[in-house]
Formats: structure tokens, sequence, C-alpha cells
């Protein structure tokens, strides 16, 4: 709503207010995003009313049990394995948690290292999945078709989030000994009674569904022209034929989440464009423009630092992320720059900002099933979001 309103306000000033309109339509409208964008949403919505999530969080977790000291970094990373297949970092925090965080502690781990270790794991998986509105967007600006630049992205998300993940992993190992808490601090914790849960392989794989029918109809049917939407659709015909389930329930809950994606997602796409559009109407996207065609370090650290420490500070990077991406990024080629690379700095930044924010949903989450405070879980998260963040504007751009 902030960046509407000061969107609106910015184009009235600048005396074209029918511009905020004319983005509004726009961003409510966009085909290429919408269709996406909603089916993806759905898609979620259904896989998390069939159950199927828990059945992935499950078949993961088992290895855990053996991995001792290792348990602290590889639950982050097989979190981030979950974000690719649920997307949402609140829905990731919450599967992932109720099933890990437990775990973690029931072997020696330290409340907020256990919160941290899923935490750190809520970001950037969602990248990998062909669903994500960012992949979307800047593969349409970029000029890349969809997997094409998933395909390009994924080497640097993976290599970037393990970079993180090992340095908060050391953080917490050798700076917080979170390996070895106190029996007082281990005292009165609630961890209820251990649930056994009868893990279904083919429930567990159907998550994976509509991410495996791209990567095949890409590899070895390019023609074929299957998109996004009907890879989701493909899905959650999938999951009614492997649970049986109502599918009327399923109906409601594929538009029911349709309708949050549309709320959530394209809400603030729309947002932003109109916040993208009062700046160029008073100049201050092309001021700014050319003072970052000084020098492309300029454009280099400012889609880095800009959106990570915004978003640590709102508990958020989808609205810093999506303003820079709208303003700035088209101009990546005056700066010497790519858009897809210039593109992939705004959102990792922003995504790493958000997972070292004590505001954001996903950590307030797993802090509250840790019953570790959230400072505490950040404090854990910081250093590696930080180290991540700084690797990221020297290698991508």
């Amino acid at each position: 709503m902030v960046l509407l309103l000061a969107g609106f306000a910015m184009c009235i000033v600048g005396g074209d207010p029918m511009k905020a309109f004319q983005a509004f339509v726009k961003g409510m409208t966009n085909i290429t995003l919408v269709p996406a964008i909603c089916s993806a949403m759905g898609f979620a919505a259904v896989v998390t009313a069939s159950k199927c999530d828990e059945h992935l969080v499950a078949a993961v977790a088992a290895p855990l049990k053996k991995l001792g000291g290792l348990l602290i970094p590889v639950t982050t990373l097989l979190t981030f394995a979950i974000n690719i297949a649920i997307m949402s970092a609140a829905g990731t925090a919450a599967t992932a948690g109720a099933t890990f965080i437990p775990l973690l502690i029931r072997a020696g781990i330290r409340p907020a290292a256990a919160a941290a270790a899923v935490g750190g794991g809520t970001m950037a998986g969602l990248l990998l999945n062909p669903g994500c509105a960012h992949d979307i967007y800047v593969a349409k600006m970029a000029n890349m078709d969809l997997m094409a630049f998933i395909a390009w992205a994924a080497p640097y998300v993976v290599g970037l989030v393990v970079i993180a993940t090992l340095v908060n992993a050391v953080v917490g190992i050798f700076g917080f000994r979170d390996h070895k808490p106190s029996a007082e601090e281990m005292q009165g914790l609630n961890l209820g009674e251990k649930k056994e849960f009868k893990v279904s392989y083919l429930r567990a794989i159907c998550p994976l569904v509509p991410l495996a029918v791209l990567m095949v109809a890409a590899i070895w049917f390019p023609k074929a022209g299957l998109d996004v939407v009907a890879a989701m659709l493909i899905g959650t015909l999938v999951i009614a034929l492997v649970t049986l389930a109502n599918p009327g329930e399923l109906s409601k809950a594929f538009f029911k989440g349709m309708g949050s994606g549309y709320a959530q997602v394209i809400g603030l796409i729309v947002a932003a464009g109109v916040f993208t559009a009062g700046l160029q109407v008073t100049g201050a996207v092309g001021a700014f423009i050319e003072f970052l065609k000084s020098s492309n370090e300029l454009a280099r650290w400012g889609a880095a630092l800009g959106p990570y420490l915004m978003a640590i500070g709102t508990g958020s990077g989808e609205a810093a992320i999506w303003a820079f991406n709208q303003a700035v990024t088209p101009h990546a080629v005056s700066f010497g720059m790519s858009p897809n690379s210039l593109g992939l700095l705004a959102i990792m930044a922003g995504q790493f900002g958000r997972t070292a924010s004590p505001l954001a949903g996903s950590i307030i989450i797993v802090a509250g099933m840790a019953a570790a405070n959230p400072v505490a879980v950040v404090k854990r998260l910081v250093p590696g979001m930080t180290v991540g963040v700084l690797v990221a504007a020297l290698i991508l751009v």
C-alpha cells in the first residue's frame, strides 16, 4: 500500500496522474506474469491441502538422524531443497520447521540454532521453480526462455546458498557452540511426543511434478510449447490421482491459491509498477540511471546493498526486489551489464536480506517453534547472508 500511494502521489506531483492508472492496469493484466504466478500459487495450495508437502519433508528428514554435528548445515540445505517445491518462505518454515526443529533439538542443538538452520533454508529455493514470479519477470526482460534462465541461474543460486550456509555453520559451531547447549537452556522445552509418520514416497514426489515436466519438455520436447500453467495443471492432476482426494476440495484449494497469489504477489507487482511510474514521472529514475552510468560499480553495489538493507529493515525483500528490477534493471545494458545478471543480483540480495531480518514472517515462525528469540536466531544468520550478498555482487555482475 505504501508503494502504491507513493506512486500515485509522485504522478500527481509530477503532473501526469494518469500514468499511475496506466501502470496499475498494465500490472494487473500482465499476460506473462498473471497466469503463470496464479497457477503456481494454486498448485502450491493443492500441495498443502493434500498434505503432500508433509510427506516430502518427512522423506528428506529421514537421513538427518545419522548426521551428528553436520545437522545444522544439512538441515539448511534440505530446507532450501523443500523451498524449491513449496516456494513460500513462510510455508516452507512452517512445514519444514514442524519436523526439523524438534529433531535438531532432540539431537542436542541449541533451540535458536535449530530455528536458524531451518530459517536459513527458506530463501532462494523458489528461484529454481519455473513458477517463481521473479524468474518469469527477469527472463522476459532479458529475452531469455524461462527454463534457459533457470538453468543459467541455478549454479549461482545453489553456490551462493551453500556459501552462506557454510559460513553460518562455522559461526554456529565454533562461535556460538550451538552443538553444546547447557542443561538450563534445554530445560522446560516442550517438544511434544515424537510421532511416527509413515511416508508415502509417491506423495512426496508430487510437489516436484511441474518442475520435472518443464525440465523434460525443455530438454527433449522443446517444440511442445508446454508452459508453466500447463505444468501446474498437470501437477494438480497427478496429485488428484495419487491421493484420490475429493476433486471438489482440491479444485477449491487450487482456485483459492490462485486468488491468494493474485493478492499477495500480483498485488505487490502492481504496487511496485505504480511506484516506478511515479519515479519516472518525477524524473528520479532518469537521474538515478544517469548517475549509475558513471560507474558500473555503483550499479553493482546499489543492486546488492539496496535490496539487502531494505529487506532487513522491513522483513520482506519483495518490495525492494520489484522496485529495483522494474526501475533500474531494464537499463542494465547502459551500465555495461546484462539484465539477467543485474536482475538475479537484486533478487538474491532481497532474499538474503529477508532471511537476516528478525521481522521476517519465516523467521518469526521458526523462532516460535523453537521457543527462541527472533533476534537470537538472526544473529546466527546475518554473517552468512552478508557474505552471500557480497560474493553475489562480485560474481554476478
